[in-house]
């Protein structure tokens, strides 16, 4: 265990079970925030998996320096997403390990947890009071909200009062709290008043140029892909049951018949298996399954698309937060809304004009709206992106977003550090 006792006075501690490289989101998110903590001057101290998220036999390094943050990862501590059970003991022993690190970790000024693991409230209110620093909660999702909503458990089970209670004792302690979108904040809120202590700050797309388009001409993913000549309907993220795709699956079926429309599925999760066994079952030459993509071929990829696919579940609004719209908007493509309205991206699509809604169960209105895709005016596509890609720009660009998250990190962590200076004089 690290006692270092030299550089920045100042230290903010980040736990989070998933870090790059890993290709998960939540982890992109935390270094770009904890790089730019660091370019702050902070001495920035990452404890997280060496496992992968999706893929535990996927190894990293057991410690390295990047872009100036410092990263430890645990080896027992992520057995994957194939089970609850799984997912919960690789978390829990996650947060021991964790904990202990922790204890010897020096000039704790401030400390972020999230919601990977969820149980992460429980160290983080643990060497919040331990280290005598500011605890900075970040909801990426709300459980056991989630875990209600899709029927694993009963809202009145003992666990999921117990993770409510958990939940609320957080919020009560937490010096600020980030939720991703309005509908988020709300149900935190009705948890418990967090007031002047709440901040509502989307995520942001890891794309670094929002200022071009690559046409598909120029786009070696293409190319490669074979998809020259097709109008690709792009799922690409988390394939998880809180964003069900079955409507879109069936909608795919019934297109077989459409030889230039292909469903290009990209990324991992539980969900992964639904597509997997449409193809083993059907065999269907417009449906295809890909694997997360490097994070350097991200641009490509998502440029590779007609149009992106976005699901949300009907019960999963204020629970979980669709991040994949960012990127979409980023590469200047519309977006297909699979999912209720209101909800986060629905306000977006309303308010940018860059895409289309679709109900869940409406598999006749899919068809019917991707076969007026496929012969709009290329022109409209087009115009949807651009204005996407401006939306990006001027609103949810990383470099906006992030100096922003970071501002809320920084906020209050002065008296603390004039306290343990006073101290130490003393």
């Amino acid at each position: 265990m690290e006692a270092d006792t030299a550089g920045p006075a100042r230290t903010l501690l980040i736990l989070s079970q998933v870090y790059v490289p890993d290709p998960a989101s939540v982890g992109q998110h935390m270094h770009d925030v904890a790089a730019e903590m660091a370019r702050r001057g902070w001495r920035v101290q990452v404890l997280t998996s060496a496992r992968g998220y999706d893929d535990p036999l996927r190894r990293y390094p057991a410690s390295e320096q990047r872009d100036g943050v410092r990263i430890r990862r645990f080896r027992l501590s992520s057995f994957g997403k194939g089970s609850i059970t799984l997912r919960l003991l690789g978390g829990a022993l996650f947060l021991l390990q964790s904990v202990v690190y922790a204890l010897f970790v020096p000039r704790v000024r401030c400390l972020l947890v999230s919601t990977s693991p969820p149980m992460c409230s429980i160290a983080g209110l643990f060497l919040a009071r331990v280290k005598r620093a500011p605890l900075k909660f970040w909801a990426m999702d709300i459980n056991p909200d989630q875990l209600v909503a899709l029927g694993k458990t009963s809202p009145t089970s003992l666990p999921a009062r117990l993770f409510d209670a958990l939940n609320r004792r957080l919020l009560k302690r937490a010096a600020d709290v980030v939720a991703l979108d309005r509908f988020m904040a709300r149900r935190l809120e009705s948890k418990v008043p967090t007031r002047v202590r709440m901040s509502v700050i989307p995520p942001w797309p890891h794309i670094e140029r929002v200022d071009e388009i690559l046409p598909h001409s120029e786009n070696p993913f293409r190319d490669r892909q074979r998809l020259i000549g097709k109008f690709v309907v792009m799922y690409s993220g988390n394939l998880s049951p809180s964003h069900p795709i079955k409507t879109i699956l069936e909608a795919a079926l019934r297109l077989r018949d459409e030889p230039d429309l292909l469903f290009l599925f990209i990324g991992g999760g539980l969900g992964r298996r639904e597509v997997e066994q449409l193809i083993e079952e059907y065999e269907p030459a417009n449906v295809r399954l890909l694997p997360y993509q490097p994070l350097s071929e991200l641009r490509a990829s998502l440029s590779a698309a007609d149009v992106h696919l976005v699901a949300m579940g009907n019960q999963m609004v204020g629970v979980v937060h669709p991040c994949k719209v960012y990127g979409a908007m980023a590469v200047g493509r519309p977006v297909l809304l699979l999912g209720p309205s209101p909800c986060h991206v629905s306000d977006i699509l309303e308010r940018y004009d860059v895409g289309w809604q679709i109900a869940h169960g409406d598999v006749d209105g899919a068809v019917r709206r991707i076969r007026e895709l496929m012969r709009s005016e290329p022109g409209e596509l087009e115009r949807r992106g651009h204005r996407a890609q401006r939306a990006v720009a001027e609103q949810f660009h990383r470099s906006k977003l992030c100096g922003q998250f970071c501002d809320v990190l920084e906020r209050g962590t002065q008296a603390v550090e004039d306290r343990a200076t006073a101290t130490a004089a003393s």
